[in-house]
């Protein structure tokens, strides 16, 4: 009787052997049991192990990256907690008195046994009362991918994204009488600048130069353009952050960037991760996309005078999202005790069905009737919308590159993602308008 193997012997008992018990601690393990994926984990040191779903109901995140707490199991993206028997105790954007819908609880397997060395999973129900001792060591099975979202998903070859301007460059990376081969909606481009004029092969409905980037148009654009009023102000200043480029689809990293509830445990640094609720506010439908305005605690470690003292590092500031279909965002934080303002233009490029690169533009102000800021503070601002993006993009490991679920059933939503509804929402109203266009 082969019981070493996860497929065969596990199939007749309903126990899978996942991992040997001495390699779970207090940090989440990724296992694989039956094709299902799960992590296991000790909420105390010492303690029975625990297996818990692999991906949290909220906006599916990894709980691999989850932190054991006080006894139980926090996701990393927006603290949300579980105890042993998987239901949601804390969802902190909520608030202190929020209380955490059922669906936010998690269905656990069955059954969890550490027996012979191994921690034993048992998904469903079985007539086998505990694991029985193999004859040679376990093989377990790999930790399977995420499940594919029921309903229609917004992904990087998605149709629609045809009829929309594209970044593909920075103006920077074409040389005048230079080529530069790029990646777009999984085809090969090649750009040219001839003289003033941009040449792009194969042709395309149109390529232009705006504000310092390349953008290409396969077919004929039906997106709405997205302004940048500071890009004008003599008051900015700017600089382009480093591209960087991530696995996730672009639909997916833009719902990031504009999820509210993440910065208290993702930027603590800065976020006010003593103030994890989320306000209500109001998001306004706009021609190709929304704008939202909402009023944040922060901490300002940039601001000159918090340094010397002349203010506190608890600061407010009013942030305004601005969005387009399909991949244009423009966050701009006013610090209400300064005066400062940040500008954060992001782009994304939809390269590959794996891949999407990303464009940051910051444009930093000190406020009305003040100096320029410094060139070196304006190197510190960068230098942190850096790290902040990056830590952002390492959230994004292990995504499904299959796109964002449009289908609101496919995830659990809060009050708090209103922001991420209406991504979903002004894409669904740009892939029908771009079918409408493929009609005519």
């Amino acid at each position: 009787m082969a019981l070493f193997s996860a497929s065969s012997a596990a199939s007749p008992t309903g126990w899978f052997p996942v991992a040997p018990a001495a390699q779970v601690g207090t940090t989440p393990v990724p296992v694989g049991a039956d094709g299902r994926a799960y992590v296991i984990v000790r909420l105390r040191p010492g303690g029975e192990v625990t297996a818990f779903p692999a991906r949290c109901p909220h906006r599916a995140v990894p709980l691999a990256a989850a932190t054991v707490v006080d006894g139980r199991l926090e996701c990393a993206r927006h603290g949300w907690r579980f105890d042993a028997d998987g239901r949601c105790t804390t969802a902190p954007s909520l608030g202190p008195a929020g209380t955490p819908p059922p669906r936010a609880d998690l269905p656990l397997p069955w059954a969890v046994e550490e027996r012979h060395g191994w921690v034993w999973l048992a998904p469903e129900r079985t007539t086998a009362a505990v694991p029985a001792r193999p004859a040679q060591p376990p093989r377990p099975e790999p930790a399977p991918p995420a499940p594919e979202p029921a309903g229609p998903v917004f992904g990087n070859l998605d149709p629609s994204l045809a009829h929309a301007w594209h970044p593909v460059a920075l103006s920077a990376e074409l040389r005048p009488g230079g080529w530069l081969q790029v990646r777009l909606l999984g085809c090969t481009w090649t750009l040219r600048r001839d003289g003033q004029e941009l040449v792009v092969d194969p042709p395309a409905s149109g390529v232009r130069e705006r504000r310092g980037v390349v953008e290409l148009a396969p077919r004929e654009p039906a997106d709405v353009p997205l302004d940048l009023p500071e890009a004008a102000d003599r008051r900015f200043l700017s600089r382009w952050l480093v591209p960087r480029r991530t696995s996730a689809p672009a639909a997916v990293v833009a719902d990031l960037l504009l999820d509210v509830a993440r910065l208290p445990f993702v930027h603590g640094d800065t976020g006010a991760a003593d103030h994890p609720e989320v306000p209500p506010y109001e998001v306004t439908p706009e021609a190709g996309g929304f704008t939202s305005t909402q009023e944040q605690w922060c901490d300002d470690p940039l601001d000159p005078e918090v340094v010397l003292g002349g203010r506190p590092l608890r600061q407010r500031r009013r942030v305004t999202y601005v969005h387009r279909a399909p991949f244009r965002l423009r966050i701009r934080r006013d610090q209400l005790d300064s005066g400062a303002t940040t500008t954060t233009l992001t782009l994304l490029q939809p390269e590959d069905l794996d891949s999407t690169r990303v464009l940051t533009r910051i444009l930093l102000s000190a406020g009305p009737g003040r100096p320029l800021p410094s060139p070196a503070l304006l190197a510190d601002h960068a230098a942190a919308e850096q790290r902040a993006l990056d830590a952002d993009l390492a959230l994004l490991a292990g995504t499904a590159p299959s796109g964002l679920p449009l289908d609101r059933r496919d995830e659990l939503h809060l009050p708090a993602d209103r922001l991420g509804v209406a991504l979903r929402d002004a894409l669904c109203d740009f892939r029908m308008a771009g079918r409408s266009r493929a009609a005519a």
